[in-house]
């Protein structure tokens, strides 16, 4: 990073909280009773401890932020209190939420990738790195932790940054509660759930349905979501967490992306297809019948032992996915042979485990803490394509064009040491990442596909974090991570091709210095990042759904973050997450630049929230704020981006117990001066169909009532 961007940034850092930092001699004796409460994780040392003394950039939104005024069917509507962190609802559920952090993801044409996800300890990434935040069971959810930055590297391959969320455990007099909401463009949700202990084994289940007509053409979407959980204490100092999800989605509607020029004239509205016959002319998503059928189901079990002078930790998973989507390519662009088809169908099963011994001894006048252990993940995939047409009738299967076994497995041992003193906390850590893909093709007519691939790379860690006061931490970071093609970057080679074996892993080095300090009832973080990227994965051709890959030049990010949280006294507090990040080419390649931006990156980006609650928080009221700055969709910077935005949402949420029962309503307004605006871009998009709409003015009530036995 330049050295007087650098120091103008350092300066903002500071100038923020000059009172703290005045009082931060080292005989400070403030006490630690009077600092804002601080939150407990696991994301990064993998043992309970205080955020405050992580030296990584880590927030959590705790289950009062998830549920409260909500919805809880995306990711996406807690998480943009996060900073570094875009979370995009695409307004397409066929395609899931995009997310990228500190522009790790933001190229994903569909799932999540360049950010891990984890829910209960179980990853909902798999071996390649791709996941799907659908998994994700925000009824249930205690918390979410978000880490971004060099600590996350310790996670491996496509931990750009790392979302864990963690439901409850079942415990006391058991409850049953029923909710629902409703909603624009209707939506309709409904869920029912019970938890409890009894005789020693704890219980949590849950079951939703969520049904929408979707806000843009052709979007209308129903998903089912179940879970079950059980805990227990089967021997001293032991605990066993039990654990399984479903998702299931039928015919869920892809509306595709839109050109500028369609989006001026009706964000709602589909992209027309010229080549239709018909009068007046459908659009590509009906034509074709674009669409999804989605079916997940997963389990898996942990088992925690402590000891006096340690622990040890192991988790078993497994599940199966089953994928059909039916794309939107028009006949003539299947004529090749070597292409695979309009329709996309696999059936996935995939297993792992992960074991860790923990060892926590007295060293040197402080205490250390070391993790050793072992992930090991693999799925495989029966995978097969077929023609989207029979005849001159569109969005059905048709001839086979693919038919292949896709096996992904990863092996990484890992270790980790951290030495916590009075004043100094030293942090080490190297994993060691071994992906192997191999494809067995069983339809070599249109070109034989079969091979395998094996990326392997080390990924180190050092951090230091120096407690300034009890009231102020003080750190630095530094790893290397690396991001391996996930499966679907490496099944396409330009726009008709089969399998890419040419694909190179994105390698990177992440350097981060912060900030962390509390006064009263405020809490403040504050970072300062830089990312150089070699072999940076960016989009080759993508149309009709189906994206290709090559690796680029290399990149930089560099930025910084803010959060601030802080309760204001007469039952107001508030919520701030600031981000700036230059994201950029640094060498050019065919059309791009050097300079030129990284698309679907904003350059900055702006969360605010506040919020009142009554005396026994029978009443709460909130405004909410959102600014992204404008987006690119292609990496020349050539095309319109999509324009930067400000919205402001408001809830309001009401709550009473009767005896046994407990009762709350909400209402929601979002964009309540209605903004018009492109929520999200699809990536590279040959057709230049970049743009998915944003909804205007829209609302939604819920009613929810718990009985405790």
């Amino acid at each position: 990073m330049h050295p007087t961007r650098l120091n103008a940034m350092a300066a903002l850092v500071a100038s923020l909280f000059p009172p703290m930092l005045a009082q931060a001699a080292p005989d400070s004796t403030a006490a630690e009773g009077n600092a804002a409460p601080d939150v407990v994780v696991i994301s990064g040392s993998r043992i309970e401890r205080p955020s405050f003394d992580l030296p990584a950039a880590i927030n959590v939104l705790d289950a009062q932020h998830i549920r409260e005024g909500q919805v809880r069917v995306n990711a996406s509507e807690g998480l943009a209190a996060v900073p570094g962190v875009v979370v995009q609802n695409r307004q397409n559920y066929a395609q899931d939420l995009q997310i990228s952090a500190r522009g790790f993801g933001a190229r994903s044409a569909f799932g999540v990738r360049g950010v891990r996800l984890i829910t209960d300890g179980i990853p909902a990434s798999m071996p390649d790195g791709q996941g799907q935040a659908a998994t994700f069971n925000l009824d249930m959810a205690e918390r979410i932790e978000v880490m971004r930055g060099p600590y996350s590297a310790i996670y491996g391959n496509h931990a750009g940054g790392v979302i864990q969320l963690f439901t409850r455990d079942g415990e006391g007099a058991p409850s049953v509660e029923a909710s629902f909401s409703a909603g624009s463009d209707g939506l309709r949700k409904a869920d029912v759930n019970a938890q409890g202990s009894a005789a020693g084994i704890g219980y949590v289940l849950d079951a939703s349905r969520f049904d929408t007509d979707g806000y843009r053409d052709h979007s209308a979407a129903r998903r089912d979501q179940a879970m079950a959980k059980l805990t227990m204490q089967p021997a001293p100092g032991a605990k066993l967490v039990l654990v399984a999800n479903g998702l299931r989605q039928d015919d869920t509607q892809d509306p595709l992306g839109v050109t500028w020029t369609t989006w001026q004239r009706d964000p709602r509205a589909g992209e027309i297809d010229a080549t239709d016959t018909q009068v007046p002319k459908r659009t590509l998503a009906e034509r074709y019948n674009a669409r999804k059928n989605i079916d997940h189901q997963q389990g898996g079990a942990s088992w925690d032992q402590r000891f006096e002078s340690g622990r040890l930790h192991v988790s078993l998973w497994g599940g199966n996915r089953r994928v059909t989507q039916f794309q939107a390519f028009s006949k003539g662009f299947q004529a090749p042979a070597s292409h695979s088809g309009g329709v996309i169908d696999f059936d996935r099963d995939f297993y792992g485990s992960d074991i860790n011994w923990q060892d926590m001894r007295e060293l040197a006048g402080g205490r250390l803490t070391t993790t050793l252990g072992v992930e090991y993940g693999r799925s495989k995939d029966d995978r097969k394509g077929y023609e989207n047409f029979i005849g001159n009738t569109f969005g059905v299967q048709g001839k086979l064009r693919r038919d292949e076994e896709d096996v992904v497995s990863n092996t990484d041992p890992y270790l980790q040491s951290e030495w916590q003193g009075e004043r100094w906390q030293f942090t080490a850590g190297l994993r060691h990442s071994r992906m192997r893909v191999s494809v067995a093709d069983h339809f070599p007519s249109n070109g034989n596909d079969s091979g395998a691939l094996r990326y392997r790379r080390s990924t180190p860690l050092l951090g230091v974090l120096y407690k300034l006061s009890p009231d102020v931490n003080l750190y630095a970071t530094a790893a290397r991570g690396f991001e391996a093609p996930t499966l679907n970057e490496l099944f396409y080679s330009g726009t008709g091709a089969g399998f890419n074996f040419q694909l190179r892993p994105a390698r990177s080095t992440h350097f981060e210095a912060g900030i962390k300090a509390r006064a009263g009832n405020t809490r403040i973080d504050a970072a300062l990042f830089q990312v150089r990227t070699r072999d940076e994965l960016v989009v080759d051709a993508s149309s009709g759904g189906r994206t290709s890959y090559r690796n680029a030049s290399e990149t930089l990010r560099q930025g910084a973050e803010l959060s601030l949280d802080s309760k204001l006294g007469a039952g107001f507090s508030t919520r701030v997450a600031a981000t700036l990040l230059k994201a950029t080419y640094e060498k050019p390649f065919g059309s791009v630049r050097e300079g030129a931006r990284l698309p679907g990156v904003p350059r900055a980006s702006l969360f605010a929230e506040l919020a009142w609650r009554s005396s026994g928080e029978r009443f709460t009221a909130a405004l909410e704020s959102l600014s992204v700055a404008h987006v690119y969709a292609e990496d020349a910077n050539a095309d319109t981006p999509a324009p930067g935005y400000s919205i402001v949402n408001a809830r309001v949420v009401a709550k009473q117990s009767i005896e046994k029962w407990h009762v709350s309503e909400f209402v929601r307004l979002n964009n309540l001066a209605d903004r018009r605006y492109i929520g999200s871009v699809i990536v590279g998009d040959t057709n230049k169909r970049y743009y998915e709409s944003a909804p205007g003015r829209n609302w939604v009530m819920g009613v929810s009532a718990q009985y405790q036995f």
